[in-house]
């Protein structure tokens, strides 16, 4: 509803504050961005996205790799042993948050009552690997939103170059996603118990971890076809190199041969009928509705804010009182406030990107650390709110409370975003 109104608004003053005008400049915009092929294919991309989530968990594959961690190869003999699997789950498994969240804190659960370790920690756990990992490893529909925005600046001609390479170079500034994990996994070796993670209730299990039946192969078989077709696909859009390849067409034929690999490798597993097959497919396309919904708004939005100069105006403006070695920091904290405000990671990057391009551009400030500011900022903030979809389904993963979850783990994430800061300004002393 926010991307919406703030298009209508624009259009609005775009057309000097006439409402008929106005509506007729919003449906002619969409019908433009629907009629372009990389918006329509990073849309399906989205949609198929959903897809294959569904299928692996549908098909027993997520709880045959649960079971294969948690029951036949455990190897956890030590209370400092018992979130390891957890954390190893949530770096493995990128290819969706909300997943990664499911997963590592199913894994976690026996280990953490049987070693005396508080729900909440897994919780923090599971929720600072989710998002910073698939904010990273951007193989899943991070990848495909920030492509798709970096796509629209290109198309706005704002930058020039492939939009697999801006966001390569963008995910080496996202400080943020580095510094949590890193200090996820100090917390879990060295058992640092700050703040209120010190007196977090220790529980009774109320779920324990069930000895499900799955074939490993389920899940594992289909993020090796992505990460290896996305691969193959931007060297070959690429003509040989990596770094030239399209990525929203290297991502968009990567899904739809994975689909195609899937449905053969589960009917021959016995794992699925092609009726179900196409069920749930299509359900778990519907699921992704909203995303896509998101996606063609933040285009759009884009293309308001190019038209009405945003960006230069920003620069005019904030160029006087904000030095440029401060301008990505700046950009962490601002689109951090609108994370934590709204809950969304995905919302503040629609929000922030098609700001903080064109406002680098116009103070001839290094384009990647601003869009590497803005990724961090918006998983910072989605990883303080209360409202975000991935804490709230960390907590429920772990067996605890949305409010103590958010409670226990703040102070970790401000040591992380405080790193993140100095780092952003740091660098950007160093190279602006």
């Amino acid at each position: 509803m926010a991307l919406l109104t703030a298009i209508l608004v624009g259009e609005f003053i775009i057309s000097g504050f006439h409402p008929f005008d106005s509506i007729i400049l919003m449906a002619e915009r969409f019908w433009g961005l629907l009629n372009e092929l990389w918006v329509l294919k990073t849309l399906a991309f989205a949609m198929m996205v959903g897809s294959v989530m569904t299928l692996i968990e549908r098909s027993g594959g997520v709880n045959g790799l649960v079971h294969e961690l948690s029951v036949q190869r455990s190897l956890v003999t030590s209370k400092r042993g018992a979130l390891i699997p957890s954390f190893i789950a949530g770096v493995v498994i990128f290819i969706e948050s909300s997943i990664t969240s499911l997963v590592a804190g199913a894994i976690g659960r026996p280990f953490c009552d049987r070693y005396g370790i508080s729900r909440a920690k897994l919780a923090f756990v599971c929720d600072s690997t989710s998002a910073p990992v698939c904010s990273i490893i951007a193989i899943n529909g991070w990848g495909a939103l920030l492509l798709g925005l970096i796509g629209g600046q290109i198309a706005a001609g704002l930058i020039a170059g492939e939009e697999a390479h801006w966001l390569i170079s963008a995910i080496g500034y996202n400080f943020y996603a580095y510094i949590a994990l890193v200090v996820t996994f100090l917390t879990i070796w060295y058992n640092i118990d700050i703040g209120p993670m010190r007196t977090a209730s220790i529980i009774e299990p109320s779920i324990e971890c069930e000895d499900e039946k799955g074939s490993v192969g389920l899940f594992l078989w289909p993020m090796v076809w992505m990460i290896g077709g996305v691969l193959i696909f931007m060297l070959i859009t690429g003509q040989g190199n990596l770094l030239k390849g399209s990525g929203s067409s290297s991502i968009f034929y990567t899904l739809i041969v994975t689909l195609i690999l899937m449905y053969g490798y589960y009917r021959f597993k016995g794992a699925m009928e092609t009726k179900t097959f196409l069920e749930e497919s299509i359900r778990g396309a519907k699921s992704m509705a909203p995303i896509a919904s998101i996606l063609l708004l933040a285009f759009a939005i884009g293309g308001v804010s190019s038209d009405m100069e945003v960006g230069k105006y920003l620069a005019s403006f904030i160029g006087d009182y904000l030095p440029i070695p401060y301008l990505a920091a700046a950009i962490f904290v601002l689109s951090a406030i609108i994370a934590f405000a709204t809950g969304t990671s995905w919302g503040t990057f629609s929000i922030m990107l098609p700001i903080a391009v064109p406002l680098a551009v116009g103070l001839d400030a290094p384009v990647a650390l601003a869009m590497g500011a803005v990724i961090s900022g918006g998983v910072f903030g989605d990883h303080c709110s209360p409202i975000s979809d991935t804490t709230i389904i960390s907590a429920m993963a772990s067996g605890c409370s949305v409010q103590e979850h958010t409670r226990t783990q703040l102070p970790y994430a401000l040591i992380s975003a405080a790193i993140s800061l100095l780092l952003f300004i740091t660098v950007g002393l160093l190279i602006a």
